[in-house]
């Protein structure tokens, strides 16, 4: 995998467990926070690409991450969502903030009429969430704790269509499933969510 796949993996994964996972730390976020991710990203691709990959640790800090998402990524981010911030709680907690545009959403689903929570929200709103993340043996799996928008409970089914929806890709047209075990890129083989950090293990 190359270093652009590996940076394109890396920052679309942090956007979308904003999405389906709210950070103190907003006043601290620095283009230089997120210069230094993109320096252990950078690493970390190197490392994948050599011929024995060796053992290495990488610590990436709650604000490194949450400057990477709102600096240097910022242009990628799918359109329709807007500040994503997460937070890193420990044990393999975490939870995400995101400005949602439920219009863009809307203007490409179908009303499912007068008992979708959706049908009287309009504009950017935020979509708070909170899971469990698990990433060892080069396998991740997420698990949803709970959710919510504008602070009322946000139903699975309804997260999960936001989530399919922003993201989709050519490979994929029909996006993420949130429950679904996925591959970690770049010979990882664990991902440690400890509070205010995660650390990559290849």
């Amino acid at each position: 995998m190359n270093l652009t796949k590996v940076r394109r993996w890396i920052h679309f994964g942090l956007v979308i467990l904003s999405l389906s996972a709210s950070s103190t730390v907003a006043a601290q976020l620095s283009k230089e926070h997120g210069d230094r991710l993109e320096r252990k990203i950078d690493e970390i691709a190197k490392n994948a690409a050599m011929e024995v990959v060796r053992s290495k640790r990488t610590p990436m800090s709650e604000l490194e991450i949450n400057s990477y998402l709102n600096f240097n990524v910022r242009d990628k981010i799918p359109r329709g969502l807007t500040n994503p911030q997460i937070s890193l709680n420990g044990n393999g907690a975490l939870s995400g903030r995101v400005l949602v545009d439920i219009d863009e959403f809307k203007r490409h689903r179908a009303s499912g009429g007068l008992m979708d929570p959706l049908s009287y929200i309009s504009g950017q709103v935020p979509v708070t969430a909170r899971g469990v993340l698990r990433a060892q043996e080069g396998k991740g799996r997420f698990q949803l704790v709970s959710a919510e928008i504008l602070g009322v409970p946000l139903p699975k089914p309804i997260l999960q269509e936001l989530v399919a929806y922003f993201s989709r890709t050519p490979e994929n047209p029909n996006g993420i499933n949130m429950d679904a075990p996925f591959n970690l890129p770049a010979k990882i083989r664990e991902v440690v969510v400890n509070p205010r950090e995660a650390v990559v293990v290849q």
